[in-house]
């Protein structure tokens, strides 16, 4: 799993008919700290996330283990939404 950050949505009209009906976003992947790495997915939201949430991202074929994703062609998915995390008792994030 990678902790992101949602950037935005990604729109296609045409996709393969078992994708039909996923919200796909983009996401860059945050270290620790919360900032940017230069790393970003796509990710199929399984839960409703919305710009500028971090979130939890599942990749290969762990992605195909949500109820919304179960056998489809994903590679990525985002499976929660962060409310906080710390390092060694110190709080890096809080929503």
């Amino acid at each position: 799993m990678n902790l992101g950050k949602v950037a935005g949505m990604v729109v296609s009209t045409r996709k393969e008919a078992s994708m039909e009906g996923l919200r796909l976003m983009l996401v860059k992947y945050i270290d620790e700290d919360g900032q940017e790495t230069g790393g970003q997915v796509v990710a199929a939201d399984s839960v409703g996330a919305g710009p500028e949430e971090v979130v939890l991202v599942a990749s290969g074929s762990s992605a195909r283990q949500t109820t919304s994703t179960d056998k489809r062609p994903c590679d990525a998915v985002i499976m929660a939404i962060v409310d906080s995390w710390d390092i060694d008792g110190n709080v890096k994030y809080k929503k």
